[in-house]
């Protein structure tokens, strides 16, 4: 069995942006990739509402991708493979984060995953480098702006080109979320089914070619 650990922030986490509460299993689509791979993966659910790359929320610092990932990596092993979808709430006016830092982000958490992978479990897994879906163009009517603002949304379309390079750089498999799905109307910011059942389809014909 092939243990996946899928590790993100709200949109792998599940939030519902109809509700504020959480998409269920067979909704997310950590929960439909798992319905898709079958019984020879294991996906792990690591989505936290809020989670950045590298920056430490004022408020919640807590939320911070990097102080958490090691002992998430230590507790899952061995891990065959790491899908990454981090870098929508470095958009934050808060971090005043260009495309390019906070691909340089999610670059710096995929050097301690083949670091810290190689050092304690012997081998490095497969990495799945998501540049995410981006900011829609309602963000102004989002219940999130203010934390959001529209000079997100010409930034969240630079991230294609950002992470790339990192995944070149890195040798992980690159994955463009924006070319499959989009925001969902409701907050311009998190998916909607339809985006995580997309999300679920596509990734799934990557980890079948792994």
């Amino acid at each position: 069995m092939k243990t996946v650990l899928c590790y993100g922030d709200s949109n792998t986490y599940g939030f519902n942006p109809s509700n504020g509460f959480r998409y269920p299993e067979n909704v997310r689509w950590t929960g439909r990739l798992q319905s898709a791979l079958g019984d020879g993966y294991k996906i792990i659910e690591e989505g936290c509402n809020g989670r950045t790359t590298i920056f430490d929320d004022p408020l919640e610092g807590w939320k911070n991708g990097l102080g958490y990932l090691r002992p998430c990596l230590n507790s899952h092993k061995p891990i065959d493979i790491v899908i990454m979808m981090l870098g929508s709430n470095d958009l934050k006016e808060t971090f005043h984060a260009s495309a390019r830092q906070i691909a340089d982000g999610a670059a710096a958490l995929v050097e301690v995953i083949q670091d810290f992978t190689a050092e304690k479990q012997g081998f490095v897994p497969h990495i799945i480098l998501i540049s995410p879906p981006e900011i829609g163009e309602d963000i102004r009517r989002s219940s999130f702006y203010g934390s959001f603002t529209e000079e997100a949304i010409e930034r969240s379309r630079e991230f294609p080109k950002w992470y790339r390079m990192a995944a070149e750089k890195y040798n992980c498999i690159y994955f463009n979320a924006a070319k499959h799905i989009e925001p969902s109307r409701e907050d311009s910011l998190h998916l909607s089914p339809e985006g995580h059942a997309k999300l679920a389809e596509e990734l799934a014909k990557v980890v079948r070619n792994l």
